[in-house]
């Protein structure tokens, strides 16, 4: 269950810093350079590209260098991970909701 699990794990861990989910919401609009990625936050660009190396081991983005230029571009295929995940949860809690509000109209019938 560890290896099916990791990739979860990656995607939650990045996201669990707000600059991180920030930089995601960002490039959701567009591929963007890093340092107009780094530019609305308070922080040095040495401590920015950590965050931007944290995101690209995910697998949530990835960069590109041309000439001087770093970009960093949404790999959108890799929320699927989270997106999944959501699926299999809401499908799971809907069933037990279903299952109560059963049991609330008939609580005589048990299944």
């Amino acid at each position: 269950m560890a290896n099916h699990s990791q990739p979860l794990d990656e995607v939650f861990l990045a996201l669990a810093d707000p600059t991180r989910r920030e930089v995601v919401r960002r490039l959701g609009r567009g591929p963007v350079s890093v340092g107009d990625l780094a530019r609305p936050f308070p922080i040095t660009l040495p401590s920015f590209m950590k965050h931007v190396r944290a995101l690209e081991a995910s697998g949530l983005i990835r960069t590109a260098k041309s000439g001087r230029v770093r970009t960093c571009t949404l790999n959108r295929e890799r929320l699927a991970v989270v997106d999944d995940w959501l699926a299999e949860q809401r499908s799971l809690w809907e069933g037990r909701t279903d299952r109560l509000e059963n049991f609330l109209a008939d609580p005589q019938e048990t299944s």
